[in-house]
């Protein structure tokens, strides 16, 4: 039988042993109020990450290092800054941590500190417009000194052929070095996250519409009136 016509095989992934590696996992948030349905999505995708990082090192060898997002300390020290911030990610990393990897400072302290202090400047609805576009700039070049300041950090730690895992939101932009091999972690409970995600917004805004129509007097009347 002849091959599918336009159909792309994906090499093994025994062909990218050699070389430097990056496994970048989604950073989500779960919380307390969510739904129980929706909380075990969460549950189940920490789980599947799990699942897909163990399989690629069952066949790449074992991961070296660990990275995450809004940490600033290395070690021990970073697992407690971890249970702070509720990801959902400690587990994943302290069963790494006991096989050897080594949780490494991803942020630099005053860099992280300096564009969330920007980020809350944001947020407060300034009225003047050269205010907020000077917040606004000032907020951009940290952050940029911030990406380049990880992707520094990693391409100097990662050595060799050896492994990382890199949790941060998917919305980042931080340039990797091309000379690492990147494996994006992305299980299906992420699509069913994300799907759920944007059912959310898109009925938190048809629910924001009608609230200002009803100000404006352009509400309808959802009472039935006699027959």
């Amino acid at each position: 039988m002849s091959e599918e016509l336009g159909k792309i095989q994906k090499p093994p992934v025994e062909n990218f042993t050699a070389g430097r590696k990056l496994y970048f996992v989604p950073l989500i948030f779960s919380d307390p109020q969510l739904p129980l349905d929706i909380s075990l999505k969460y549950s189940a995708y920490w789980d599947q990450v799990e699942s897909q990082i163990a399989n690629l090192e069952e066949k790449l060898g074992p991961v070296k290092y660990l990275f995450h997002e809004l940490v600033q300390d290395s070690g021990a020290e970073a697992l407690k800054s971890l249970e702070q911030i509720h990801s959902g990610s400690l587990s994943l990393l302290s069963s790494r941590m006991q096989k050897g990897a080594s949780f490494e400072a991803l942020e630099e302290e005053d860099v992280l500190t300096e564009l969330m202090d920007w980020s809350r400047c944001l947020s407060l609805g300034l009225q003047n417009q050269r205010v907020y576009t000077q917040i606004y700039q000032s907020y951009i070049a940290v952050n940029d000194k911030r990406n380049e300041s990880i992707a520094k950090k990693i391409d100097e730690t990662l050595k060799g052929n050896e492994s990382c895992i890199v949790i941060m939101g998917e919305g980042h932009h931080v340039k990797f070095p091309e000379n690492i091999q990147v494996f994006y972690i992305a299980p299906p409970a992420l699509d069913e996250i994300k799907r759920w995600a944007r059912e959310q917004q898109a009925k938190e805004q048809a629910a924001h519409v009608h609230d200002e129509n009803c100000e404006h007097g352009d509400c309808e009347n959802e009472t039935e009136g006699p027959g």
